[in-house]
């Protein structure tokens, strides 16, 4: 297949001495584990703690998340490590090193000091190829109640700070390391060296998940799964389904089919101006006016839940009447990416609750006779963008901010009525162009506007206006499992307001949304 690579299950893999499994305790910063050790360019993957993959020969070592448990609970993740503890090299993070240390012969009590927050490491044992590169002094972050008071059998400690004097540890005789803080946060200024120094210099990882790389292996592996199969793909104007798309088309030639759907909810002229785009990209695309079967079929639904159920299933219809119209298509592709999976599956049954279903993840109903192909289901968006770079897609498109399936459907609070779609777009229209011709839109990770299910007073002229109310939303992020929001210049709000009340029938009132996920999500639904 091409630079070593091969093919398990229904993921592709890189050879087992540059695999990584995590398991996740529902920690909030697992996925930044994850996305610090592909910044090291080796390939992981997340699996709950209590779901462990039957074949581990794949992975070379194993990282234990933090968790919001205490081990010391009755309800504690309790998982069986015998086949991963003291036979690969081992990293126990947060509870996991409290984990390893109460169930191994310590002891782990509540803390008598608040442990959370930045630290600041005042003891490193010399010669530790753990700590290679990071000196004392060297700034740490600590989230956690309980702190390990003794060490597991046949451990040594490595690192101290001046409160946790167990802040690194590992056991004898194993490549078993524990620490008590947090290397995948921002935070913890050397803990990406700290993170290359067990996976490459003490596990012996290779650096191999490159773009590059990933594009070879996996237009590989379409043609082998595909061949001379017929594949139909949703293309929606964003990054994800774009890169599959080249990627499709890179594997299987003129038998990728894409739809562009309209579903009534896209941003204003973007159903148009989307495929003018997609002629200079050699793609076979063909354009689906369905914006009224949505409309009607959303009719008089508020629930942010059913809403995306229901575009997700006329979605489907629609793909299906298409399927029809294009002979034997066996396939149907779509651009799913990693947090799709990760935010649409609780991580552990319990602390990593589902947050929002994907109308693109999960399987398709009995009477769609299509395949599934998700070329892009194990990358984070960043990484999406990178892959995309590498086969020379252009920025405009790369660039362009990240749009929700059901588009519009979930920044309109409530009922969806053409007139409310029509309100949204304008508003939203005035906000992003505001945001290009101001500069700032490179500088937002993802922006938009919510029409909000109330109406306030106001004056417009000498007569009171009962109208609706608007939220803008801009956000910096790098793959949106986390985010914060981003601190637009006064005069660019003042501007924006201006212009969308006055400009927007109907609109009397602009807010700014100052949330940051978490606790809040990017979207209002």
């Amino acid at each position: 297949m091409g630079r070593g690579f091969f093919k398990f299950g229904k993921f592709l893999f890189l050879p087992m001495q540059n695999n990584v499994l995590i398991l996740d305790f529902g920690s909030q910063y697992t996925q930044l584990i994850a996305r610090r050790v592909r910044e090291l360019n080796i390939f992981c993957e997340i699996k709950p703690y209590n779901k462990l993959p039957e074949d581990l020969s794949e992975y070379k070592a194993v990282i234990l998340s933090g968790s919001p448990f205490s081990v010391r609970a009755d309800d504690a993740p309790h998982p069986d490590l015998s086949q991963i503890k003291g036979k690969k090299p081992l990293l126990a993070v947060c509870y996991g090193a409290q984990y390893l240390a109460h169930f191994g012969g310590g002891n782990v009590a509540p803390s008598n000091t608040r442990e959370y927050g930045r630290a600041n490491l005042s003891y490193i044992k010399p010669d530790e190829v753990f700590f290679e590169s990071i000196s004392e002094g060297s700034q740490v972050w600590m989230s956690h109640s309980d702190t390990i008071q003794k060490l597991p059998e046949g451990a040594m400690v490595l690192a101290s700070t001046h409160d946790v004097e167990n802040a690194a540890y590992r056991i004898a005789g194993e490549e078993t390391y524990a620490i008590q803080f947090h290397p995948e946060v921002y935070h913890t200024k050397d803990g990406k060296q700290l993170l290359e120094n067990f996976l490459v210099k003490i596990a012996g990882l290779g650096q191999t998940w490159t773009p590059d790389a990933f594009v070879d292996s996996t237009v590989a592996e379409l043609k082998r799964k595909i061949g001379d199969e017929k594949v139909i793909l949703g293309l929606s104007g964003g990054v994800d389904s774009t890169v599959a798309a080249v990627l499709l088309h890179k594997a299987i030639g003129k038998h990728l089919h894409c739809i562009f759907v309209n579903n009534g909810l896209l941003r204003k002229n973007e159903f148009e101006e989307v495929l003018e785009q997609y002629k200079g990209m050699g793609l076979n695309v063909k354009g689906v006016d369905a914006s009224a079967r949505f409309l009607d079929a959303l009719k008089g639904e508020s629930d942010p839940e059913k809403k995306r159920k229901i575009i997700g299933r006329v979605f489907i219809e629609v793909f299906d009447d298409e399927a029809h119209k294009v002979e034997d298509a066996k396939w149907l592709a779509q651009g799913t990416i990693y947090p799709d999976v990760i935010e649409s599956v609780s991580a552990t049954g319990g602390p990593s609750a589902t947050i929002k279903s994907h109308h693109n993840v999960g399987g398709l109903p009995d009477f769609m006779k299509l395949k599934v192909v998700e070329p892009l289901k194990m990358l984070f968006k960043d990484e999406v963008r990178r892959v995309g770079r590498s086969m020379d897609i252009g920025e405009e498109r790369l660039g362009r901010h990240p749009f929700p399936g059901p588009g519009l459907a979930i920044r309109i609070l409530g009922d969806i009525t053409a007139e409310k779609v029509a309100i949204l777009q304008e508003v939203d229209h005035i906000f992003i162009k505001g945001l290009r011709d101001w500069g700032l839109y490179d500088k937002v990770w993802q922006a938009g506007a919510m029409l909000l299910p109330v109406n306030s007073v106001g004056v417009m002229g000498d007569e009171r206006t009962y109208e609706k109310c608007v939220a803008l939303r801009a956000v910096e992020s790098t793959d949106g499992m986390t985010a914060d929001w981003v601190n637009l210049p006064y005069e660019f709000l003042q501007k924006m307001s201006n212009d969308i009340i006055n400009k927007v029938p109907g609109v009397n009132r602009v807010v700014y949304d100052i949330s940051s996920k978490p606790p809040a999500t990017i979207e209002w639904e």
